[in-house]
């Protein structure tokens, strides 16, 4: 374990400013559909046989090609289906690959994920469009009742339904960034089993990589917010349902916090292991842009892998 002398952050913060533009993208292509309009059926239960291919397929590369290392632990506390699971700190491209790494091949996992980072090119939309796996968003597009009827037709039909609170892959490693408060207004509304996971590691990518992570106990809101849950939610659209739900962001953000931070340490490589491929496969399904990793780090030899001592 490693000492880790940084000050904790703020209670709140302001989430970061995307780092793609997403009405320009979405006007790009003709407009913002998200969710159950743009997938056009009932978010799926079972695995089809692309599905269960794709997954093959996508472990033989990891694993096999570039020998990726990923260590999870507390899957004894899934649900058997039917539930909201909710992940941070979301670092990268490979946090979904984590999840659904961590998770049985059914029921499947449906996560509410960026459009503008996902949708790079006209046939990786049509690809994911048939496999599954992906109600897309786009920030400050058009609201949050279509992703709560989302959830809720992914929960109903017994699958999972997962999230990044933290809406973005900017941020400090080895702690959890400000955390969105969309999630706890689906969480409010729906009022399904709450499972958080936590992961590490997913700052970089390189050959050889060691990633981290952990599913946590099932809660609920009850549980979460405590003596502030009134026992019903709030109307939808009000004050108070803003201002629980930021209560509640507030609460699974210290559950989810220090857990980062205990797994983060065992993910860093001495400064001197080589890092190949690093800057391609950080990359690999992201678009370049501005990611804020430049806090204060536990120490120079832990920090090696994210500073000036990195190999490409």
């Amino acid at each position: 374990m490693v000492d880790d002398p940084r000050p904790s952050p703020p209670a709140r913060r302001r989430p970061p400013r995307g780092r793609v533009a997403p009405q320009a993208l979405a006007d790009a292509r003709g407009g913002a559909v998200e969710g159950l309009i743009w997938l056009g059926r009932t978010p799926e239960w079972r695995a089809s046989p692309l599905y269960r291919f794709v997954r093959l397929l996508a472990r033989f590369l990891l694993f096999g090609v570039f020998r990726i290392r990923i260590e999870t632990s507390g899957q004894e506390h899934l649900p058997s289906g039917g539930y909201f699971l909710v992940g941070a700190a979301h670092r990268g491209w490979m946090d979904p690959f984590l999840v659904v790494h961590a998770l049985p091949v059914e029921p499947r996992a449906w996560f509410l994920g960026s459009a503008p980072s996902t949708f790079t090119s006209r046939w990786r939309e049509i690809l994911i469009h048939r496999l599954g796996g992906l109600l897309p968003v786009w920030r400050g597009g058009i609201g949050i009742e279509q992703h709560v009827a989302a959830a809720r037709a992914v929960i109903a039909n017994g699958a999972v339904f997962a999230q990044m609170p933290e809406g973005t892959v900017s941020g400090p490693a080895g702690r959890i960034g400000p955390f969105r408060v969309g999630w706890a207004v689906i969480a409010l509304r729906t009022d399904a089993p709450i499972v958080p996971f936590a992961m590490a590691g997913t700052e970089e990518l390189y050959v050889g990589r060691r990633l981290i992570s952990r599913v946590l106990p099932p809660t609920s809101v009850a549980a979460l917010l405590g003596p502030a849950w009134p026992g019903y939610p709030p109307e939808p659209g009000t004050r108070a349902g803003l201002d629980l739900a930021r209560e509640l962001s507030t609460a699974l953000a210290s559950v989810l916090g220090p857990v980062v931070a205990e797994l983060w340490p065992r993910t860093v490589d001495p400064p001197d292991r080589p890092r190949r491929l690093r800057r391609r496969l950080t990359w690999l399904f992201l678009r370049p842009g501005r990611l804020d990793r430049d806090d204060p780090l536990p120490s120079a030899g832990d920090a090696g892998s994210l500073t000036g001592n990195r190999r490409a």
